[in-house]
């Protein structure tokens, strides 16, 4: 059966990817394998990281470290976000390492931990200046004393997140590798072992090594985006993933033809105007502005976008047929479109571009 719209997840190139970041890094790479992989696919992605030297993985939901476990993934797992008490027995099973900012989540934890027989990890989440989730100085060494003096948890890792990092100008990153140092000497001040420290994205991996500590977590670069404008991946690292879809009809109009919804298009002259099968229900966003590849060549959609379909100005591909390739996202002969592209036209990042493609449209890796 041919596809209406499909994305293609070249592996071998995230593969190549944390290869790369993991010698520039120097220390252990987590791939952040959140949200299905970045839209990639969490499991194949993951396997793929972990041949290219990834020592863990990263995710952000109970259901995403489980899913990792179910499908055959071994390697150490950090759950960055929070965790149900109903989630904790499978997690803490599963030996998946929990993230942890308060004294009711320790001792949750713990009890979870104790009645499986088993200890449980913690990565103690300290909040240097995002102003999401964490602690203070105080609050973090509060904690780490309370893990020590507890029955079934073991402190595996203390660690903060950067709001900056992709401005290699801004002096916030600095500053929040400080409070960290400053954070990890309190601890061990105290006579407890931090464990693992980190702090570096993508961002910071790239550009920060002082802030690389004894792990990084890469998401975005791991897929081949650009953290930011104002930081550039080097040429080594690639897009791993196309979005696609066909033609599904061509057809002449003639002129002062309303095309889509609202008519916020009229035809002017007798133009070719194709449709091609994918909208918004997959993601693609219902904004002005949006280019495709046709025939290796960068054409506009006209209308607007719907649910289903979009309509492209074929003129200047007037060899375009139905069933031609539409490339979304991608390469197609001398031209490229990279998601960076269409976040600029959407007015937003790259990483909300491929995190939206939806789930009905099929991912295949190649």
């Amino acid at each position: 059966m041919r596809l209406a719209t499909w994305v293609e997840i070249d592996l071998a190139c995230v593969e190549r990817n944390a290869r790369h970041l993991a010698r520039l890094a120097t220390v252990p790479l987590m791939a952040v394998v959140k949200a299905n992989g970045y839209g990639h696919g969490a499991v194949s992605v993951a396997s793929a990281a972990l041949r290219g030297g990834a020592a863990w993985c990263g995710v952000a939901r109970p259901e995403e470290a489980l899913e990792l476990r179910r499908g055959g993934l071994g390697c150490p797992i950090l759950l960055m976000g929070w965790a149900s008490p109903n989630a904790l027995p499978e997690l803490v099973a599963g030996s998946v390492s929990l993230t942890v900012w308060s004294a009711a989540q320790v001792d949750e934890i713990a009890a979870v931990a104790r009645g499986l027989g088993r200890k449980a990890r913690v990565h103690l989440k300290v909040d240097t200046g995002m102003t999401r989730l964490g602690l203070t100085l105080a609050e973090t060494v509060e904690l780490a004393r309370r893990v020590a003096a507890t029955e079934g948890i073991a402190q595996e890792g203390v660690f903060t997140h950067f709001a900056c990092a992709d401005d290699p100008a801004s002096q916030a990153t600095a500053d929040q590798e400080q409070k960290l140092r400053e954070v990890v000497s309190a601890i061990t001040a105290a006579g407890i072992r931090p464990g693992l420290v980190h702090a570096a994205n993508s961002a910071a991996t790239l550009t920060r090594p002082s802030a690389r500590f004894d792990l990084v977590r890469v998401g975005t670069a791991l897929y081949g985006l650009e953290p930011s404008p104002l930081c550039p991946l080097p040429a080594s690292l690639q897009p791993a993933l196309a979005w696609k879809s066909i033609l599904t009809q061509v057809k002449v109009v003639p002129p002062c033809r309303g095309v889509s919804y609202g008519y916020t298009y009229t035809t002017t002259r007798h133009e070719r105007i194709g449709t091609a099968a994918v909208g918004y229900g997959d993601g693609f966003r219902r904004t002005e502005g949006n280019i495709v590849l046709v025939g290796g060549r960068r054409l506009p959609v006209i209308g607007r976008v719907c649910m289903d379909q979009v309509l492209i100005q074929l003129d200047d591909v007037p060899e375009a047929l139905v069933g031609e390739e539409v490339v979304l996202i991608g390469a197609q002969g001398a031209e490229v479109l990279r998601a960076e592209d269409l976040a600029k036209a959407w007015g937003t990042i790259s990483y909300e571009v491929v995190c939206g493609i939806t789930a009905r449209v099929p991912r295949r890796s190649t």
